[in-house]
């Protein structure tokens, strides 16, 4: 308890200006504002002079030679970063719009969930075919062009996780905090900022590392691109990398592996470790937990008074927004939807929808019949069932394995200070980078590229499960776990009755991004290159990196279209249900 020592009121010294009471304050703590200062100036500059070399010329008909010299990688990875972040601030705002979108409306969420299906099971290269001529077309003779859609291929790869992720919370919110809501005569606007994202923060940002993760994953297919027999690259430790692999030189390998994890764990200290301390606050739970995690940067930033004064500048703008957020309306949609029932507009609106998409697929249909008949898709549905079983396997695999692991890091405060950047560091790994060893170790003891590409597929997609599931433990209220420690449940009662419960909609949101991932990350690990060795596997990964490489549209779009069916076909039939059982039974 503080105790005031002068005689002004109390409404005088709150209404004092800050700007007036900021010399005194910065007296004690000065070098610790200059420092988060000079910080934010040295990022900045950064930005501006990495950000200069995406407008330079660019000619589309050459053939770009990557520039493989040790000394260009603090560049390049300066321009890889920036990638990263603006496909991350891309993410997050396709998150919260389309999320929210499918979560409130019975009709969009009839279309949407179903689009998410295929929008997460097209493979990174099918986007990159599209984006690539379109940006090119949109930024001529800039390299503006191929950065954006690098960016584009990095987002498709951030994306779906996180709109997954908050879409489970949206679906699943605590029903206190929706009464709540009601009770206070929130503005939807309000509602959102004041109680959906809040109450789905922990998962965002478990999700939005995770997804950060696969960015650093799909990094060589992003930036070092090749489509219709043209080689395109832009600098970056991604295209660094695959220019050393193609080159045979493990040395470079090495530099690019070295970069690649300083990169990941500076990150991980400076952005994310600090994200996930602070998300600590928006736990749903009535006693706070004995052991929080804890952030050096976080809480050197608390020790800063520029914080405080950037949020008493942007509070007027923050009025300003919530004023204008009573044009969405009052919160007053009921606390239960009934989402079987169907109305007239609920007819018209899947009728019209069905045959919008009806029409899509007969002009499909038409455009692969005049070209190759419809007997391309033959060889892609074989092939697909090959990568479902690495797939079916890998989750499987992932689950049993990663989910007491997650369970326990999440429970423990301490553990998740050291394993979070571990694990950071292997889910960004990309599986190019591990070429060289995989080529030496497939043929050095025989083991197909058949059963060694699960392996690889597994560097990509096994940590949406264990992320999850982290999320999902560490947003289980510790008044629930301190209960359970007093009544002695321990054991399997322990995990019937609490932990799987509890982390249960966490899972199923990892699951089906881990699903959809491991098809994703077939691409790149069915076929397996390292100097003049080519391993190629036996699945759909690889038929559609061939024709991607290629140039052959029909057999892509086939490949893209089989894939598109098997990830929808596996979502509606397990993943969808389970879903409905996590809203049904295990929201908190």
């Amino acid at each position: 308890m503080s105790i005031r020592t002068d005689n002004k009121p109390a409404e005088t010294v709150e209404r004092t200006p800050l700007v007036a009471r900021l010399p005194g304050r910065l007296s004690q703590f000065s070098w610790v504002d200059a420092a988060v200062a000079a910080a934010v100036l040295v990022i900045l500059y950064v930005v501006l002079r990495v950000g200069h070399g995406t407008t330079v010329a660019f000619n589309t008909h050459q053939n770009v030679r990557v520039d493989t010299d040790p000394t260009q990688l603090p560049y390049d990875a300066a321009r890889s970063l920036l990638r990263m972040f603006a496909a991350l601030t891309l993410s997050i705002a396709f998150t919260f719009c389309y999320a929210y979108a499918a979560a409130k409306s019975r009709r969009l969420e009839r279309i949407l969930i179903p689009t998410l299906d295929i929008l997460q099971s097209v493979p990174v290269l099918g986007f990159l075919t599209v984006a690539v001529t379109g940006f090119i077309a949109l930024f001529p003779g800039s390299m503006l062009g191929l950065e954006c859609a690098s960016i584009f291929a990095i987002f498709t790869s951030q994306a779906w996780n996180m709109t997954f992720g908050f879409y489970s919370s949206l679906t699943s919110l605590p029903r206190e905090l929706d009464e709540l809501s009601r009770s206070f005569g929130f503005t939807r606007w309000m509602r959102f900022w004041k109680v959906e994202v809040p109450a789905g923060m922990i998962g965002l940002v478990w999700n939005g590392m995770m997804s950060f993760g696969g960015g650093w994953f799909f990094l060589v297919a992003s930036e070092a691109i090749s489509v219709n027999n043209q080689q395109y690259a832009l600098p970056g430790v991604g295209s660094y990398a695959g220019a050393a692999i193609a080159d045979g030189d493990l040395g470079k390998v090495g530099w690019a592996i070295l970069t690649m994890a300083v990169m990941v764990i500076g990150v991980n200290f400076l952005f994310w470790r600090p994200l996930t301390a602070w998300a600590e606050k928006f736990k749903n739970e009535q006693s706070e937990a004995s052991e929080v995690q804890r952030s050096f940067v976080l809480d050197f930033l608390r020790r800063s008074h520029w914080p405080r004064l950037l949020g008493r500048v942007l509070r007027p703008a923050g009025r300003a927004l919530s004023t204008a957020g009573r044009v969405f309306g009052r919160d007053d949609r009921p606390l239960v939807v009934d989402r079987t029932r169907q109305r007239t507009g609920d007819i018209v609106f899947t009728a019209v929808a069905g045959g919008l998409i009806l029409w899509g697929l007969i002009d499909l249909g038409h455009y692969l019949y005049d070209r190759t008949g419809l007997g391309v898709f033959g060889e892609p549905l074989l092939l697909g069932l090959a990568t479902l079983a690495r797939v079916v396997v890998l989750v499987a695999l992932a689950t049993v394995v990663w989910v007491p692991i997650g369970v326990k890091i999440g429970f423990s405060p301490r553990l998740t200070r050291i394993a979070q950047p571990v694990v950071q560091v292997l889910a960004s790994f990309p599986a190019n980078f591990l070429f060289p060893l995989a080529v030496w170790f497939f043929l050095r003891t025989g083991v197909s590229i058949n059963i060694g590409g699960t392996l690889l597929m597994a560097l990509g997609a096994q940590w949406y499960i264990l992320f999850n599931t982290i999320a999902g433990a560490m947003a289980i209220p510790s008044d629930l776990r301190e209960a359970m420690d007093d009544l002695g449940v321990s054991g399997w009662q322990r995990w019937r009755r609490l932990i799987i419960p509890g982390i249960f909609p966490s899972y199923v949101t990892g699951g089906i991004t881990a699903s959809g991932g491991a098809w994703n990350a077939s691409i790149v690990s069915e076929v397996v290159t390292f100097g003049g060795t080519t391993l190629t596997a036996t699945g759909l990964g690889a038929y559609i990196a061939k024709a991607t490489e290629s140039g052959d549209y029909p057999h892509l779009i086939a490949g893209v279209a089989v894939m598109s069916l098997y990830v929808v076909g596996l979502n509606r039939l397990l993943w969808r249900r389970l879903y409905r059982l996590a809203e049904a039974r295990y929201s908190l």
